[in-house]
């Protein structure tokens, strides 16, 4: 599986998303690797599809994509059990890699 983590180095959730899904891969036992992907510029956003930081992508799906088309660099809210965080919950993270697993 391919799996692909986009954020800006300014976000200060990105880390926290990274180490929830590399903790989510191990369990699994999974050994995929995460490309990290650094959004620079607007024009980078549009060319990603980056609705905001962090983006997690499995096989180049967005699991958590909501409808949204509004690319950019900014930060990134998820609609999560515990209300609203800037990043997916390992529970959110594990059903999203099962669903894409098929």
């Amino acid at each position: 599986m391919k799996i692909e983590l986009l954020y800006f180095e300014g976000c200060p959730s990105y880390r926290v998303a990274e180490n929830s899904l590399r903790e989510v891969l191990a369990e699994a036992g999974l050994m995929d690797l995460i490309d990290m992907i650094e959004i620079k510029t607007e024009a980078d956003a549009q060319q990603w599809r980056f609705l905001g930081s962090p983006t997690i992508r499995f096989d180049g799906v967005d699991p958590f994509a909501r409808g949204e088309a509004d690319y950019g660099v900014d930060c990134r809210v998820y609609f999560t059990p515990d209300g609203l965080r800037g990043w997916p919950t390992k529970d959110m993270l594990r059903e999203a890699m099962m669903s894409m697993a098929g």
